[in-house]
């Protein structure tokens, strides 16, 4: 049970950030060069299907993240263990790692859910449109960033 959670749970990592990196690297500068209205539709198409896979993945993270957590003897000193787990390497290691994890959801829902479809509703080109649509790129890169940091972490978690 534990090792099928585990592959589950870095399968869906491996879907979420591949997929960031995937629209930031491949996707975005490939729709660059079109049409601008076939692009915010190209856009809006593939945004909206990732968006539903990315948090079905997010989820099945959360999930198997508490369930791998339990199975390492980890979850009850996180939940009950007081200060004392936290100030312990591998309770230092699992902060960065959910604190991590924490902000990139929040930086996911800002995107997917408010700027994203705020971006695609502007007057193209409009400086408002300009601005938000650098923002959610900004957004995107930093959830990038913060991703690799999230896998750097998982892995001493795991190693040491």
């Amino acid at each position: 049970m534990y090792l099928a959670s585990v592959t589950l749970h870095v399968l869906a990592a491996i879907f979420w950030l591949g997929g960031m990196f995937f629209l930031g690297i491949v996707g975005a500068p490939a729709l660059a060069g079109l049409d601008t209205d076939l692009r915010r539709r190209l856009f809006r198409e593939i945004g909206l299907r990732f968006r539903r896979a990315g948090w079905v993945a997010i989820a099945i993270l959360l999930a198997t993240g508490i369930v791998n957590l339990r199975f390492r003897g980890l979850l009850a000193p996180a939940l009950h263990g007081g200060r004392d787990f936290w100030l312990t390497p591998i309770g230092q290691t699992l902060a960065w790692k959910l604190g991590l994890v924490l902000a990139m959801v929040t930086i996911g829902a800002v995107h997917d859910f408010w700027l994203g479809p705020l971006s695609g509703e502007l007057d193209a080109g409009s400086k408002e449109h300009l601005r938000v649509r650098t923002l959610v790129s900004r957004l995107g890169r930093l959830n990038a960033v913060l991703g690799i940091l999230v896998v750097y972490f998982a892995v001493r978690l795991i190693r040491g």
